[in-house]
């Protein structure tokens, strides 16, 4: 079960409005959904919130470039509307490189029959080109501005959506579409 919101900012304060993800299929439709949201050019923020497991924002300015958070990219990763956020820029993947080549191989010697309970790096199992790391990724300044710290952000519980709106003073707003 997954949860998303527009929280568009205007000059009367925050507007929420619950959105349907189901035909976004790429970031740059979620930044189109979220520019409907605000036909000034405001700050739009989308939230999304996956079975309390992982939450992401996503900030558009105008025209500028979407600004993104995940809160556990892994998480993400398992899901539908997470990989929607999860880019190659975000993740720090070269977008052009399609093909597994050997510097994306781990090669740490447990091919040759040693241990392979822990890898060099001190994660555990064996590692994968398409690897995407556990915990935060993102920008995680993207709401200092409005009063959540980058700190603040990444030390989110549960309950991240209705902190970041409690902190925005918009938290009426975004219950009136939960």
């Amino acid at each position: 079960m997954y949860f998303a919101a527009l929280l568009a900012r205007t000059e009367d304060g925050w507007e929420a409005s619950d959105t349907e993800l189901d035909d976004v299929e790429t970031l740059s439709d979620l930044a189109d959904l979220a520019r409907e949201a605000s036909p000034d050019e405001d700050t739009v923020l989308v939230l999304i919130e996956q079975e309390d497991s992982w939450f992401g924002v996503v900030r558009i300015d105008g025209e500028e470039d979407p600004r993104i958070f995940v809160s556990d990219a892994a998480a993400a990763a398992r899901s539908s509307y997470g990989e929607i956020l999860l880019t190659d820029e975000l993740l720090g993947r070269d977008p052009d490189d399609d093909d597994t080549d050997l510097d994306a191989l781990d090669l740490d010697g447990t091919e040759d029959g040693e241990d392979e309970d822990e890898d060099s790096d001190g994660t555990e199992g064996g590692g994968s080109a398409e690897a995407v790391p556990h915990g935060p990724v993102g920008d995680a300044g993207i709401l200092d501005d409005l009063g959540v710290g980058e700190k603040e952000l990444k030390s989110l519980s549960e309950d991240a959506l209705t902190e970041i709106a409690d902190a925005l003073g918009a938290s009426e707003v975004l219950e009136t579409v939960r």
